[in-house]
Protein backbone atom coordinates (compact mmCIF):
# COMPACT_ATOMS: atom_id res chain seq x y z
CA UNK A 1 0.00 0.00 0.00
CA UNK A 2 2.98 2.28 0.75
CA UNK A 3 4.71 1.34 -2.15
CA UNK A 4 1.26 2.17 -4.47
CA UNK A 5 0.97 5.65 -2.34
CA UNK A 6 4.73 6.81 -3.37
CA UNK A 7 4.58 5.26 -7.14
CA UNK A 8 1.43 7.18 -7.96
CA UNK A 9 3.45 10.51 -5.87
CA UNK A 10 6.32 9.81 -8.27
CA UNK A 11 3.96 9.97 -11.48
CA UNK A 12 2.03 13.57 -10.38
CA UNK A 13 5.99 14.94 -10.06
CA UNK A 14 6.82 13.67 -12.85
CA UNK A 15 3.94 14.76 -14.76
CA UNK A 16 4.33 18.63 -13.43
CA UNK A 17 7.77 18.90 -14.44
CA UNK A 18 6.59 17.40 -17.75
CA UNK A 19 6.08 20.23 -20.61
CA UNK A 20 2.93 19.47 -23.24
CA UNK A 21 1.85 21.09 -25.96
CA UNK A 22 -1.61 23.27 -25.33
CA UNK A 23 -3.83 25.30 -27.10
CA UNK A 24 -6.25 28.16 -25.81
CA UNK A 25 -9.18 28.81 -27.44
CA UNK A 26 -11.46 31.98 -26.47
CA UNK A 27 -14.19 34.53 -27.19
CA UNK A 28 -13.69 38.33 -25.96
CA UNK A 29 -17.11 39.70 -25.12
CA UNK A 30 -18.61 41.44 -28.08
CA UNK A 31 -18.62 45.03 -26.62
CA UNK A 32 -14.93 45.18 -25.73
CA UNK A 33 -13.51 48.10 -27.63
CA UNK A 34 -11.17 47.08 -30.95
CA UNK A 35 -8.48 49.44 -29.27
CA UNK A 36 -8.50 47.24 -26.08
CA UNK A 37 -8.48 43.47 -27.70
CA UNK A 38 -4.57 43.57 -27.39
CA UNK A 39 -4.24 44.52 -24.03
CA UNK A 40 -6.70 40.94 -23.10
CA UNK A 41 -4.41 38.73 -25.44
CA UNK A 42 -1.84 40.21 -23.79
CA UNK A 43 -2.61 39.78 -20.29
CA UNK A 44 -3.48 36.20 -21.50
CA UNK A 45 0.06 35.82 -22.75
CA UNK A 46 1.36 36.68 -19.56
CA UNK A 47 -0.93 34.65 -17.72
CA UNK A 48 0.88 31.54 -20.24
CA UNK A 49 4.31 33.18 -18.93
CA UNK A 50 3.89 32.98 -15.65
CA UNK A 51 2.98 29.53 -15.91
CA UNK A 52 6.69 29.06 -18.06
CA UNK A 53 4.94 28.56 -21.22
CA UNK A 54 6.45 29.12 -24.64
CA UNK A 55 4.68 30.06 -27.43
CA UNK A 56 4.08 28.41 -30.79
CA UNK A 57 1.62 30.29 -32.66
CA UNK A 58 -1.52 32.49 -32.02
CA UNK A 59 -5.03 33.34 -34.07
CA UNK A 60 -5.53 37.03 -33.71
CA UNK A 61 -8.94 37.85 -32.20
CA UNK A 62 -11.59 38.54 -34.64
CA UNK A 63 -15.39 38.85 -34.42
CA UNK A 64 -17.25 35.90 -35.40
CA UNK A 65 -21.54 35.19 -35.32
CA UNK A 66 -22.02 32.62 -32.44
CA UNK A 67 -24.21 29.60 -32.59
CA UNK A 68 -25.93 30.03 -30.25
CA UNK A 69 -26.37 33.02 -27.59
CA UNK A 70 -24.73 32.93 -24.52
CA UNK A 71 -25.36 34.62 -21.17
CA UNK A 72 -23.03 36.58 -19.22
CA UNK A 73 -23.20 38.11 -15.43
CA UNK A 74 -22.23 42.09 -16.16
CA UNK A 75 -22.12 44.12 -13.19
CA UNK A 76 -25.99 43.62 -11.31
CA UNK A 77 -27.50 42.05 -14.42
CA UNK A 78 -27.06 39.06 -17.59
CA UNK A 79 -26.66 39.78 -20.59
CA UNK A 80 -26.92 38.04 -23.55
CA UNK A 81 -24.12 38.16 -26.85
CA UNK A 82 -24.71 36.49 -29.86
CA UNK A 83 -21.40 37.20 -31.07
CA UNK A 84 -17.71 37.14 -29.90
CA UNK A 85 -13.97 38.07 -30.57
CA UNK A 86 -12.58 34.32 -31.23
CA UNK A 87 -8.51 33.62 -31.01
CA UNK A 88 -6.52 31.04 -29.89
CA UNK A 89 -2.98 30.68 -29.02
CA UNK A 90 -0.79 27.41 -29.12
CA UNK A 91 1.84 27.20 -26.13
CA UNK A 92 4.04 24.53 -24.42
CA UNK A 93 3.85 24.40 -20.75
CA UNK A 94 3.99 22.14 -17.80
CA UNK A 95 1.23 20.44 -17.25
CA UNK A 96 0.06 22.04 -14.30
CA UNK A 97 0.19 25.36 -16.44
CA UNK A 98 -3.40 23.78 -18.15
CA UNK A 99 -5.56 23.99 -14.68
CA UNK A 100 -3.75 27.32 -13.25
CA UNK A 101 -4.88 29.09 -17.22
CA UNK A 102 -8.62 27.35 -17.32
CA UNK A 103 -8.91 28.65 -13.65
CA UNK A 104 -7.79 31.93 -14.43
CA UNK A 105 -9.47 32.48 -17.89
CA UNK A 106 -13.06 31.46 -16.58
CA UNK A 107 -13.05 34.54 -13.56
CA UNK A 108 -12.17 37.14 -16.25
CA UNK A 109 -14.68 39.15 -16.81
CA UNK A 110 -13.72 39.96 -20.36
CA UNK A 111 -13.58 36.47 -21.43
CA UNK A 112 -17.16 35.31 -22.61
CA UNK A 113 -15.91 31.27 -23.14
CA UNK A 114 -12.54 29.73 -23.16
CA UNK A 115 -11.20 26.27 -23.24
CA UNK A 116 -7.69 24.91 -22.45
CA UNK A 117 -6.90 21.55 -24.16
CA UNK A 118 -3.72 19.76 -24.71
CA UNK A 119 -2.84 19.31 -28.43
CA UNK A 120 -0.08 18.60 -31.06
CA UNK A 121 2.68 20.72 -32.37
Amino acid sequence: MVEETATVIDEVADDAVLSRVYEIGYHIIPTTPEEDLEKIVGDIRSSIEKVGGNFIAEGAPILTKLSYEMDIQEVDKRVSHDRGYFGWIKFEAPVTAAITLDTELKVNPNILRAIVFKTVR
